[in-house]
């Protein structure tokens, strides 16, 4: 992205005001807002330009090997704007590996999808979780230390066995021998 002379000087205006805040007469306001818009024009026109230029890329690599050195300039220029190979890039490149060009691009590209893949992996991978630590004070402070057992406060639940919590699964009752023969 290019600027003028008369964008870059509301550019430095914008950024002076921006570090040492000063009322702005209507004037510069409103070129403010034109050098705003025109940025915002210029960001979807290369969203347009980096969607053709991948439908392109699509188009050349399905109509391969016949269009392989329109497709090697293409990727190239793509991957000068920012572009990350693919699984089918890279099959593309492995297809026409004879060429020294592809061979060369084929290099370039495994090492930009390797870093992609590490790049996407280092941030799905969780942080280590640190340990949590007991503070002293808080509530366990202020209470006494524990002299031993104690008996249960009156009106208190017991606190419930194992086995009567989780009682042991009584099998099915089966029928004596002599109804179990089918007949």
């Amino acid at each position: 992205m290019a600027f003028g002379a008369d964008e870059l000087r509301v550019l430095r205006r914008a950024l002076a005001v921006a570090l040492n805040p000063a009322p702005l007469d209507d004037e510069a306001v409103r070129d403010c807002l034109r050098l705003a818009e025109s940025l915002d024009e210029a960001a979807r026109e290369a969203g347009r330009l980096r969607a053709f230029l991948l439908a392109d890329l699509t188009r050349y690599r399905a109509a391969l090997p016949g269009s392989a050195t329109g497709y090697l300039e293409l990727l190239q220029d793509a991957l000068a704007a920012g572009y990350e190979p693919g699984p089918d890039d890279l099959a593309a490149l492995r297809a026409l590996r004879g060429t020294p060009a592809a061979a060369a691009l084929l290099e370039r590209c495994r090492t930009l999808a390797e870093r992609s893949v590490r790049a996407r992996l280092a941030r799905a991978t969780p942080a280590p979780r640190t340990r949590l630590l007991a503070l002293p004070g808080g509530r366990a402070a202020d209470e006494p230390k524990d002299p031993g057992p104690q008996r249960p406060a009156p009106g208190a639940r017991p606190v419930p066995k194992p086995s009567e919590a989780f009682p042991p699964r009584r099998r099915p009752v089966q029928p004596p021998p002599e109804h179990r023969a089918a007949g």
